[in-house]
């Protein structure tokens, strides 16, 4: 676990952030507990998979969680354990997400998208002891990737798979997680004993960046419920909302607005473990939905999904986007097609939600911002100097608040170098002002490609296709995508015989790095183009593929 000299936290913002309201004395699980007092039989959670959907209510649901609580107890996880789980949006995740927090486990969400190498990664970093990840799930081995991995993390006991797990020597998580009562082995009292302080650390969730490795944002009980609350104070949900993601809810939107705040408002909580507009729309119908929450592509999915089928809708208020820039007539088609209101979110995976519009905004402000900041965070645009920019200057975003991170876990290095006087965290992005009191995000100073709201690790892919014989030089830059917002191209120098793309990512793929990072698009030349310092100029090869 992170040790307290690695995590950035000045006492004095700790005890305003509390006395403001900012940060509370509870956790998600006195908010699981009120809820199943409150309205045991309410829904909590409708989880589609397969053509099936599997409803659990509020007083089942703080049962599993004990159950499964007791089953982490038995594996020999104790308070501060990290347990890593890499699946789809099946009903057992918010179940486990849960389980930990009634122990006082920290969790650590790895995305279904990634692969050995990056899991990999992952469990060296954490020491993890409990890995749960699905057998299989859309024709790739989850269980059979992690047994390879096995003999180089030995601090791994335990490889948990949810199927058929006789075939790797895992855990069985059906029969030892849901068919085994630990609740009356472990009762209540002596969960109750294990429960963490609010502001010990609940989370661990890596994400990529621009150093050529993934850094763990570590997160305590109090910013994740901080990042949590921007949404209901700013668009007034309550127990009575039906919220639909579309993301996967191991990425930090998919937690904090599909799993903490359906808990917290009491509300329920409804996914599907494959995206796929069409079933997303027929929840819409079946379920009453009333607010859905995705990037960009997920809007426009479901918006031709609606055209091309009209269901019943009516229900849907609100659709709020992050993640990706949103073209400014989408705003109309969501009300025209969908009949909802669109939200437009900017946030990280450090500090959940920053800046959204508020219900109730008028078109053309959701068309040409990214929203005003929530109270208990703050944001300023600086140039170059730090000095702050005036009227539309573009400058680097920085924010500071209650629901930021407290470092990067055994990095406390890598966080220090984004943080600047007086706690201020550079973001990456570049941003200028709206002209509403809000921000509108222009670009980013960091070297991402964001692919449907997910960060591309352009160094960590640059440093792959190094590897590969007939690449001299290669720069990974983004290019505009209708759908996913950018997609990454790979510009290639190359030694010899030009490799094609295929090549290219077929040599990826046999490095173990997650498909959704290979470049999409190749282009040949002969020199790319440099400062005099030699630092290769992308913002000349984004403006050639646009």
């Amino acid at each position: 676990m992170a040790t307290s000299t690695e995590l950035f936290l000045d006492a004095n913002d700790a005890a305003r952030f509390r006395a403001r309201g900012w940060w509370r004395d509870d956790t998600i699980v006195d908010d699981l507990r009120r809820a199943a007092e409150r309205r045991p039989g309410h829904p909590a959670v409708v989880a589609h998979r397969d053509g099936s959907v599997r409803v659990i209510d509020y007083a089942e649901l703080l049962t599993l969680t004990d159950r499964f609580a007791g089953a982490l107890l038995e594996l020999g996880v104790r308070p501060g354990d990290i347990v890593t789980i890499e699946m789809p949006n099946w009903w057992q995740l918010p179940v486990l997400y849960l389980a930990c927090a009634r122990i006082g486990a920290v969790v650590n969400p790895v995305q279904p998208i990634m692969r050995s190498r990056e899991l990999g990664f992952i469990l060296e970093r954490t020491e993890s002891r409990v890995c749960i990840v699905p057998d299989a799930w859309r024709g790739f081995s989850y269980a059979g990737m992690l047994a390879g991995l096995t003999e180089s993390v030995p601090t791994l006991e335990h490889c948990v798979v949810i199927g058929d797990a006789g075939i790797h020597r895992g855990v069985d998580f059906e029969h030892h997680f849901e068919r085994e009562p630990w609740e009356t082995r472990h009762p209540a009292a002596e969960l109750d004993a294990l429960a963490p302080a609010a502001d010990d650390v609940a989370q661990v969730m890596f994400t990529s960046g621009t150093t050529g490795e993934p850094k763990g944002a570590v997160h305590t009980h109090n910013t994740l419920f901080a990042a949590m609350r921007c949404e209901p104070h700013a668009l007034a949900l309550d127990a009575g909302d039906v919220i639909h993601m579309g993301s996967p809810m191991t990425h930090q939107a998919g937690f904090l607005y599909c799993h903490f705040m359906p808990v917290h408002l009491g509300a329920t909580a409804v996914f599907q473990d494959v995206w796929d507009a069409r079933v997303m729309l027929d929840l819409v119908e079946a379920r009453g939905i009333t607010m859905a929450m995705g990037a960009t592509p997920f809007l426009l999915d479901a918006i031709a999904a609606q055209r091309a089928l009209r269901r019943d809708v009516r229900s849907l208020r609100l659709f709020v986007c992050g993640g990706t820039s949103i073209p400014s007539h989408l705003v109309q088609e969501a009300a025209d097609v969908l009949g909802a209101e669109l939200v437009a979110l900017w946030g990280m995976t450090e500090n959940g939600g920053v800046t959204l519009t508020w219900a109730g905004d008028p078109p053309e402000l959701v068309a040409d911002s990214d929203g005003r900041t929530v109270p208990w965070m703050e944001a300023r645009i600086v140039d170059g100097e730090g000095r702050p920019c005036e009227g539309p200057q573009v400058g680097r975003l920085l924010v500071r608040g209650a629901s930021q991170c407290l470092g990067y876990f055994k990095r406390p290095d890598l966080y220090a170098a984004s943080l600047e006087a007086e706690g201020w965290f550079d973001t990456g992005d570049l941003a200028r002002s709206d002209g509403h009191g809000g921000i509108r995000i222009a670009g980013r100073s960091k070297d991402l490609v964001i692919r449907g709201g997910e960060n591309v690790p352009v160094a960590e892919v640059e440093s792959l296709l190094y590897t590969h014989p007939r690449v001299r030089e290669v720069a990974v830059v983004a290019y505009p995508d209708e759908r996913l917002g950018e997609r990454a191209c790979a510009v290639v120098a190359p030694e010899g015989e030009p490799p094609t793309l295929a090549e290219l990512q077929r040599h990826l793929e046999g490095l173990g790095m997650a498909k959704s990072f290979w470049p999409e698009r190749l282009e040949i030349v002969d020199e790319l183009p440099k400062t005099p310092s030699g630092k290769i100029q992308k913002f000349v090869l984004r403006q050639r593929l646009e």
